[in-house]
């Protein structure tokens, strides 16, 4: 459906991976070997979070409905803007009309979500998913979106407390809706969320088939692989990113999360939580 990558870890020009590496998310936009579709010209978002952010502090946002890799303002803004966390997107439209309220990631507050996937025959159970939307919530939906619809889902059920058992409880919803509407597989994808400091990332699908997901290893045991690779210099010893394919094909530089699992990144590094047993 879409290819999405977050980065975290000492501020890092954001074209070292929207642009430059081997196999680039704007690259991906063109050509996406991994993805459900080979072509994710549908749109383009990136948020971010200023260096030195402190807790709390409100991420900004750019959505273009050009395709990633013919946007000359994309290309400018990824070698302007540098960032210790950001989230990047690039769409393939599955229903939903290509406008920028509909790109990702998407916001409120300090919180960036970005998802790749979809909530199965969402027409169906788009009222009442929409309506189970917190009333204070619901004004901040603009686009049309079953993800957007999924991270405002997230929110009502307590995302800024316990982000793991928000989601959870946002999955249980979706899927007994899903399931009262004789959808089989209501629930499928890879989400990113991000508060400025932690980034949980969610592979997950009712049917135990979901979307790709990968981690980069850290930069210290890759130096120790690779010691004559320079590109390893543009990154601090903190720096990883969470994607959904690989940006190069070095052996051991990404590693796959497993399904059914949120993987979580902060300071410390990655640790991996079982979301549920795959249905």
């Amino acid at each position: 459906m879409c290819r999405w990558l977050a980065y975290s870890g000492e501020p890092l020009r954001t074209s070292a991976v929207l642009l430059d590496a081997k196999h680039s998310l704007v690259a991906q936009s063109l050509d996406s070997p991994l993805g459900a579709e080979t072509v994710n010209g549908d749109g383009f978002g990136i948020g971010w979070y200023p260096p030195g952010a402190v807790a709390g502090s409100i991420p900004a946002v750019f959505h273009s409905t050009e395709p990633a890799w013919n946007d000359e303002n994309v290309r400018e803004l990824a070698r302007a803007v540098e960032s210790p966390l950001f989230f990047s997107h690039v769409r393939a439209a599955a229903g939903p009309p290509i406008q920028r309220t509909n790109c990702h990631p998407f916001r409120w507050e300090n919180w960036l979500f970005m998802h790749n996937g979809f909530l199965s025959e969402f027409a169906k159970v788009k009222r009442e998913l929409t309506f189970a939307i917190d009333p204070s919530l619901y004004p901040h939906v603009t686009g049309t979106t079953d993800s957007e619809v999924l991270f405002h889902l997230a929110l009502t059920n307590g995302l800024v407390d316990d982000p793991v058992a928000a989601l959870r409880a946002t999955v249980d919803l979706v899927e007994r809706v899903g399931r009262d509407h004789g959808i089989m597989f209501p629930m499928q994808g890879t989400v990113a969320v991000a508060d400025g400091a932690t980034i949980w990332a969610l592979r997950y699908s009712t049917q135990g088939r979901s979307r790709t997901l990968f981690h980069s290893a850290d930069i210290p045991t890759l130096r120790e692989m690779y010691p004559d690779a320079e590109r390893l210099s543009e990154f601090g010893e903190h720096a990883h990113v969470v994607v959904s394919e690989p940006l190069n094909d070095l052996p051991g530089v990404f590693i796959e999360v497993p399904e059914s699992t949120i993987a979580i990144l902060d300071r410390d590094g990655y640790h991996h939580e079982p979301f549920r047993s795959a249905a």
